[in-house]
């Protein structure tokens, strides 16, 4: 997997000061994108284990987690290097809240439907994320006044609510929230 940047100390995408990690890859290609240029799965940077130290050691404790964006983080082709990176991430961050950003819908993830972007191991991956921002951009419904999020048609998903109620479950903007809290 390659990625075409981090931001460190960013509060934009999600609640605090984050560190996002913009992976490379989509195939949604949404009309005005605002980082069009990491459609190209080649562009930017190869993701090595240097790079995931260097966003663990960026957790210091005004840190409020980590947001993934992209490009398309869900993408069958990112999926295997962000579950294992979140998986160390995770054990060496505990209190660290992970965000994602994805263009597939929580329904394309994990409904009954086929979904190109359902792998054997999206639901793991699922697990290692809290909040989900789902839907594509949709220029149309472009609104400045939403708060994490482009257009009025993505959502803002509690992931671990989600899965337990097997539907979608909307995430409550709770300065308190943090990982692990119960439904």
């Amino acid at each position: 997997m390659n990625y075409a940047t981090i931001k460190y100390c960013d509060i934009a995408n999600g609640p605090g000061v984050r560190t996002s990690l913009f992976v490379s890859g989509c195939t949604h290609h949404c009309p005005n994108c605002f980082n069009s240029v990491a459609w190209d799965f080649a562009y930017g940077l190869p993701f090595t284990g240097q790079t995931e130290q260097q966003i663990i050691d960026s957790m210091t404790p005004f840190i409020s987690g980590l947001s993934l964006l992209g490009g398309e983080p869900m993408e069958p082709e990112n999926q295997p290097a962000l579950l294992g990176f979140l998986h160390r991430f995770l054990a060496a961050c505990p209190g660290k809240t992970v965000w994602c950003y994805s263009g597939y819908t929580w329904e394309e993830l994990c409904g009954d439907q086929l979904s190109r972007c359902r792998t054997d191991i999206t639901t793991s991956l699922l697990e290692c994320i809290d909040v989900l921002v789902d839907g594509e951009y949709i220029e149309a419904l472009h609104d400045i006044t939403l708060r994490f999020r482009g257009s009025s048609n993505q959502r803002i998903l509690d992931v671990r609510c989600s899965l337990e109620a097997s539907a979608p479950v909307l995430w409550q903007d709770d300065p308190l929230y943090v990982r692990g809290r119960l439904c």
